[in-house]
């Protein structure tokens, strides 16, 4: 007959592990990367132009942009501001050719594209992406002043104000205590999330082990 000593610790380390388990699940916060086609052709004259389409989405890092053409027929350039402006396509930064280019956005900032063919690229098949900062990067906060300009107030008409002691010693002004920090207003749901599969878990072990 097996020892109680043992059944509770096996039932015990099974409990516990599930719970870790779970806690590393809620967690863990998985972001899914979005991806964006795009047809790419000349924009016929009722359609909006591919900035415009560009504007009404959130490019974020991480996101991909797939470009859909025929092979042999036209190609996607990658270019910088300047020639992207000026439909410029002898120098661009990277080329591609295969008919479905996807390309994934690695930082944040413009990324210029246009048609490989330049009369094309001059009827508007060209498009900016704007792709938005790290939201997970912590921000700097900024510095707060260190000094406080304050105007004394001026002695009473007739009265003159009293002369500072010449003492010769310096005295460091007594620094009013601290008042703590408030409360926090609530605690975070995956906190509260945690502390309801930690009591549910913990009721559930409470049964093993009867």
């Amino acid at each position: 007959m097996a020892s109680p000593i043992l059944r509770f610790n096996h039932k015990s380390n099974v409990v516990f592990s599930v719970l870790v388990l779970l806690c590393v699940t809620l967690l863990t916060q998985k972001s899914g990367a979005a991806e964006f086609a795009i047809s790419w052709s000349v924009p016929s004259a009722s359609a909006p132009h591919y900035d415009q389409w560009a504007e009404n989405n959130r490019f974020q890092i991480g996101d991909s942009i797939v470009f859909n053409y025929s092979p042999g027929q036209d190609s996607v350039l990658r270019v910088n501001q300047e020639d992207y402006t000026n439909c410029n396509t002898d120098a661009p930064i990277a080329k591609y050719t295969d008919g479905h280019t996807a390309i994934k956005f690695d930082q944040s900032g413009p990324f210029y594209f246009v048609s490989g063919n330049k009369d094309n690229c001059l009827k508007n098949e060209k498009v900016v992406v704007i792709v938005l900062a790290d939201r997970n990067r912590n921000a700097t906060a900024p510095s707060p002043s260190n000094s406080t300009d304050i105007t004394p107030s001026p002695a009473p008409a007739g009265e003159a104000s009293p002369p500072a002691p010449d003492t010769g010693v310096v005295e460091n002004p007594t620094l009013a205590p601290e008042s703590p920090p408030p409360p926090p207003s609530g605690a975070s749901p995956v906190f509260m999330s945690l502390l309801g599969s930690i009591g549910a878990f913990a009721a559930s072990s409470s049964l093993l082990l009867l």
